[in-house]
């Protein structure tokens, strides 16, 4: 891949976000970009502003209705898929929530086509609207990252703004199981890792909205988190001599 063939699109997955899809896509298209929306089986609310707003912008938006719900990861993994084969270079995740800074999104394309093999991940700086349970929880996540990689190079795993490389994430997603849900965004970067694929991070502003929409299921997306974090641990014991090896 060359910067010659470098063109991105954005990639927002949707669920119920009825009351913010519209602002942040009309914050999004500012830039440019095609945008591909992907409807993660929202309800009858949502799944009519998300016909409207393409019907609205025909010229620059897709949507891809899922037919059920799957998660995050699901919604993610799907629109990567459709991203190759409308032959997209790079997929830019946002969140539809209006959580991430859009103010960034140039620098995370001006660096990915500087580097279009690398996976642009956003590094948060959070305000403080984010609550003690959700930071500290992040950092535990983010101690089984460092523990799985042997590394420190992920400097966040759980931020969903990032910019992928769609040829190569799609090859990923073939050979790879990853989560659905909430365990896609940690679990996925670190396979990438574990690939030898470059990760370069960005500082991000983010924000947790008052009256945003979560989905994030306490319990269950725990025992997922969980289990990811289980899978990976013997994953890393398998490949503990060539990540050695790699560090050399």
């Amino acid at each position: 891949m060359s910067s010659a063939n470098f063109n991105p699109a954005i990639l927002i997955p949707v669920y119920n976000h009825e009351h913010a899809i519209q602002d942040t896509l009309e914050r999004v298209l500012k830039y440019g970009f095609p945008v591909l929306l992907v409807d993660d089986g929202s309800d009858a609310a949502c799944a009519e502003v998300l016909q409207v707003l393409t019907l609205n912008n025909a010229d620059r938006v897709t949507l891809l209705k899922l037919p059920s719900n799957g998660g995050k990861g699901a919604a993610v993994k799907a629109g990567l898929r459709k991203l190759f084969t409308m032959g997209t270079s790079h997929g830019l995740q946002v969140d539809a929530d209006g959580q991430h800074n859009l103010a960034d999104i140039p620098e995370f394309i001006e660096k990915g086509q500087a580097q279009p093999r690398a996976l642009i991940a956003g590094h948060p700086q959070y305000d403080e609207t984010i609550s003690n349970g959700r930071l500290y929880g992040r950092y535990l996540t983010h101690v089984w990252v460092w523990i799985n990689t042997l590394s420190f190079t992920i400097k966040d795993s759980m931020c969903g703004f990032r910019l992928y490389p769609v040829s190569d994430m799609v090859s990923l997603l073939e050979a790879e199981s990853c989560g659905d849900r909430m365990d896609f965004d940690p679990e996925v970067i670190v396979r990438w890792h574990w690939r030898n694929g470059k990760i370069i991070n960005i500082h991000t502003k983010v924000n947790y909205p008052t009256d945003g929409v979560s989905h994030f299921k306490l319990l269950h997306d725990n025992v997922l988190i969980s289990w990811m974090h289980t899978r990976l641990f013997f994953g890393m014991l398998v490949r503990l001599p060539r990540l050695l090896w790699q560090k050399l």
